[in-house]
């Protein structure tokens, strides 16, 4: 008799089904950590436009009056060593969002982390809109703006 060696189909497809359990609940766990690392993206680009902004002003003597749409073109245009400024890391409808009055602004972006410590420290409009930009109100902060 010859004795056949390998694993059979059951033993294939259970260890196939441990595995496919395993890797679903490690991409769930890490999920968290991706929308945490997207946020500080968010931050950090805000900080940077923030930077421009401030030579822009040092230029101009006033901050640009436009949208976040018009903003990197005036940014690149007014030649203060800016070649780009980034959009949210989602995309979409996910834009950071930008107004001004000429002497003050407001910067946005919208968190997917609700529990993220620098919105204890960001600008809450109270449920009203900061230079016609929503940022949240202190009960429910989704967005953290910024006010210079």
């Amino acid at each position: 008799m010859h004795k056949k060696q390998g694993f059979t189909l059951v033993e294939i497809l259970v260890v196939v089904s441990i595995i496919g359990m395993l890797s679903s609940i490690v991409l769930v766990g890490l999920g968290t950590f991706r929308a945490r690392g997207r946020d500080a993206s968010r931050v950090a680009d805000l900080r940077q436009v923030q930077n421009a902004l401030e030579l822009y002003y040092g230029k101009f003597g006033s901050y640009p009056l436009v949208t976040w749409e018009g903003l990197e073109g005036l940014l690149v245009e007014a030649e203060i060593g800016v070649a780009g400024i980034s959009d949210d890391p989602l995309g979409g409808s996910n834009h950071y969002k930008y107004a001004s009055n000429g002497q003050s602004y407001v910067l946005g972006a919208k968190l997917e982390d609700v529990n993220n410590q620098v919105l204890k420290n960001d600008v809450d409009g109270s449920g009203v809109e900061v230079f016609g930009i929503d940022c949240g109100s202190p009960t429910d902060d989704q967005y953290y703006c910024l006010r210079f």
